[in-house]
């Protein structure tokens, strides 16, 4: 591709059931690379708002989670680049690169099925959702699952490091970048950092009992924060304000894991940037790590912080 803009749990929250759980999240990021800054899908920042239309912030929205890890904003920016969120003119290079994505036909044609929804039937490089769709789709065969390259994707997409740069810029200028948290949430954040390398106890509440479980930490961190939460994970879950799926996460979230909503197994609590503290399992300590909210077994979050009057 040219651009043609500039070429440029039960009982006590973490049981003997989060074990294996915990194994299966290990294996599963070893398997896929899975970055360790993972995050949910970033607002629109106003600048997004302001500069890409609508519906393409929309198309560019719903093509993202084709490719496990990829970030709507990384095709936004290929698709302000190439040409200007399909504003150019012709939307042709003199290289014979077309449409919105400026794919070559060839190129197109290895990544354009299955059909998308709301694509045109034949597909074709001039339908923004086929284009995008497929430019999601090589970006994906090229590093960008799971954030294990995505500037080696982007190369793949056009060979410039320059290009690379501007579309790497391009994409942050596009992301809402949430404020710091403040009050309960940032307390409760605090404390639960106060606790990194602290052991493991099952049914643990504090230092009283040599250490935590994962929802004794939870209950812990906000309970010095003034507010008071369920003791085991399960009934946390249950409990706290629920955020809707996809929802752009805030420092001192909850982030629930199991089987299933009904059999929450382990929880975590937010600490921005993709990661999470927990007390994980018997053996070892409360850490910060990457918060797996990309896994299938996260089944959601909870504010608390939202008790306090909706306070952050």
């Amino acid at each position: 591709m040219r651009s043609l803009l500039g070429k440029a749990a039960a009982g006590l929250g973490c049981a003997v059931l989060a074990l294996p759980l915990l194994a299966a999240l290990a294996i599963a990021v070893t398997v896929s690379g899975l970055s360790p800054d993972s995050s949910p899908p970033a607002s629109p920042s106003k600048h997004a708002k302001a500069d890409i239309p609508p519906g393409m912030l929309a198309i560019y929205q719903r093509a993202a989670p084709e490719c496990p890890g990829l970030s709507w904003t990384a095709l936004a920016a290929i698709g302000k680049v190439e040409t200007n969120h399909a504003r150019h003119p012709t939307m042709t290079s003199q290289a014979g690169a077309v449409g919105p994505m400026q794919f070559l036909p060839s190129t197109f044609t290895a990544y354009a099925h299955p059909v998308p929804p709301g694509g045109k039937k034949p597909l074709t490089p001039w339908d923004p959702v086929d284009a995008v769709y497929a430019a999601a789709r090589l970006l994906c065969a090229h590093g960008a699952k799971h954030g294990k390259d995505l500037r080696a994707a982007i190369f793949a997409y056009n060979h410039s490091h320059a290009y690379v740069s501007q579309v790497l810029t391009t994409a942050r200028t596009y992301a809402a970048h949430a404020s710091a948290p403040t009050g309960t949430a940032a307390k409760a954040v605090a404390i639960a950092r106060s606790q990194l390398g602290t052991p493991y106890v099952w049914g643990g509440d504090g230092p009283a009992d040599g250490g935590f479980d994962c929802s004794g930490l939870t209950q812990d961190a906000y309970r010095t924060a003034h507010i008071t939460i369920s003791r085991v994970a399960q009934a946390q879950y249950n409990a706290s304000p629920r955020l809707p799926n996809r929802a752009a996460l805030a420092p001192g979230d909850l982030l629930f894991f199991g089987p299933s909503p009904r059999h929450i197994t382990h929880v975590t609590l937010y600490t921005g940037g993709g990661k999470a503290i927990d007390a994980p399992h018997s053996g070892a300590v409360v850490r910060q790590a990457p918060a797996h909210t990309t896994t299938p077994t996260f089944q959601g979050a909870t504010r608390p912080a939202a008790q306090a009057g909706g306070g952050r």
